[in-house]
């Protein structure tokens, strides 16, 4: 079952440009993952219907905010790494995703 990842920035575009070069080492590694990015406004709409919300580094302090209605939803959390997300790197993503969907640190 394909494992949907919601990554999450201010506006959305630099999470935008990040989901993009997630979903282009998804179909170069052959990973169930499924990434879309939205700005942090638009994120009540859509835990019920992911898997894994991952939140930009500049906006780590959001994780208290997300934590209680993450653990709620059923939907694991994390903050995407600083050298992953500074140089898009889409491989390094599906990597810390893989990771945390599969039971690793939140």
């Amino acid at each position: 079952m394909t494992k949907k990842v919601l990554l999450v920035c201010g506006a959305g575009a630099s999470s935008g440009f990040m989901a993009a070069a997630a979903r282009k080492a998804v179909k170069k590694l052959g990973a169930d993952i499924e990434f879309k990015a939205k700005c942090e406004s638009e994120l009540g709409e859509h835990l019920n219907s992911i898997d894994l919300l991952l939140v930009a580094p500049h906006l780590k302090y959001m994780i208290d905010d997300v934590k209680g209605p993450c653990e709620a939803a059923g939907v694991k959390y994390g903050i995407i790494p600083q050298r992953v997300y500074g140089s898009l790197d889409g491989q390094g993503l599906v990597k810390v995703a893989t990771e945390i969907l599969e039971g690793g640190e939140q």
